[in-house]
């Protein structure tokens, strides 16, 4: 009974993760990708699933680089 008492009192507190640890787009090589994206969210009332094509591909572009 005491160790559930023990884990309830602890909180989790979220952090970012460590740098370098999120492949960041720095010479933007996928902006035109993303630009497309961000171009379809907004005609589309930001629902995601009708972009989804195009976020594959943003997301392919970027773990390619």
């Amino acid at each position: 009974m005491s160790t559930a008492m023990n884990f309830s009192s602890k909180t989790f507190t979220p952090r970012p993760p460590d740098k370098g640890a999120f492949p960041l787009d720095h010479f933007g090589e996928c902006s035109a990708f993303k630009e497309r994206f961000m171009e379809c969210l907004r005609h589309s009332g930001y629902e995601s699933a009708a972009c989804r094509q195009r976020a594959m591909a943003y997301l392919e572009c970027r773990m390619d680089r």
